[in-house]
């Protein structure tokens, strides 16, 4: 099982008003963790979430979905802090902009010290987004993957400015997990955040020095370019009428990782065979642009 860990949340989508004064919702369970976790289950993949969830009317909900979904709950933190709120309204080609409301809420909180001992059903972690950059949270996950770092560990930066606005402290938070982790799926938006004046090349190349057998970098509609020590593959996603992009960068690390874990065990991420590999990077870039088709972050299933 590949436990994800990170926030659980609540998207509230701006919709019709009536003037300043008034703003419809339309409120969906979210989170780039809890929308992996899912993404996992339903493209074939055991998943679970290690995440702190309140116990407040929208936690429960969010425990109803993961149990509906088949995600596996048993590292949930449970505790009577407040669920994150994430208030989304979609501008220009239907990209979301973002506030977030989730200082000491459930999932922010985490300590390490509330983390369950892992037990041998977990093969592999995945991390990303704001729970690696806010603490304690951060914290608590890095030291989780420093301690396990002999399992296959995945990383989604997943930059959350309007959460964490330092860019240095992102940075920190990454290079840190960099020398943990297996496996990175990172956006050129991201990294237009972290390095604006770098090339993807240059720094997945500095990646692949450290921990990391894989990068692998998407840029919206735009080639997917998989960095790797025998040289980076490229794949053009599908041309597609875009509702919003909601949740695509979850649907594509949702399938990247199921794909990847499906392999032979034994396998090193680095030595795949290039038509496999691009198989699977074509399998993501589908599957996210399937979710782009719908609103918000509904991954597609397998079937």
């Amino acid at each position: 099982m590949h436990l994800v860990c990170g926030e659980a949340l609540f998207d509230f989508f701006a919709g019709g008003s009536d003037g300043p004064g008034a703003i419809g919702f339309d409120a969906r369970a979210g989170g780039s963790p809890f929308n992996v976790a899912i993404g996992m289950v339903r493209q074939g993949a055991a998943a679970g979430l290690l995440t702190g969830l309140s116990t407040d009317m929208l936690g429960a909900r969010l425990a109803a979905l993961l149990e509906a979904e088949g995600v596996a709950t048993g590292y949930l933190i449970r505790s009577g802090r407040r669920t994150t709120i994430s208030l989304v309204d979609l501008v220009s080609e239907g990209a979301p902009q973002y506030a977030f409301y989730g200082l000491g809420s459930a999932d922010c909180s985490v300590t390490f010290d509330d983390i369950a001992p892992l037990g041998p059903e977990v093969t592999g972690l995945h991390f990303g987004s704001y729970s690696i950059a806010v603490a304690p949270v951060a914290d608590a996950f890095a030291t989780l993957a420093e301690r396990n770092a002999q399992l296959l560990i995945s990383l989604d930066p997943n930059v959350r400015p309007t959460v964490e606005p330092d860019m240095d402290v992102w940075r920190a938070r990454i290079d840190r997990l960099l020398q943990s982790a297996t496996v990175v799926k990172v956006s050129r938006e991201d990294l237009d955040l972290l390095y604006p004046s770098k090339a993807s090349g240059e720094i997945a190349a500095d990646w692949l020095g450290k921990r990391p057998e894989l990068v692998v970098v998407t840029d919206g509609g735009a080639a997917v370019t998989a960095f790797r020590a025998g040289g980076p593959l490229s794949i053009t996603p599908p041309a597609i009428e875009v509702v919003d992009t909601v949740g695509a960068g979850d649907a594509f690390q949702a399938t990247l990782l199921a794909r990847l874990i499906a392999r032979p065990a034994d396998a090193p991420l680095g030595d795949l065979a290039e038509d496999a590999l691009a198989a699977i990077l074509v399998d993501a870039a589908e599957v996210a642009a399937e979710t782009c088709r719908r609103r918000g972050a509904d991954i597609p299933r397998l079937r």
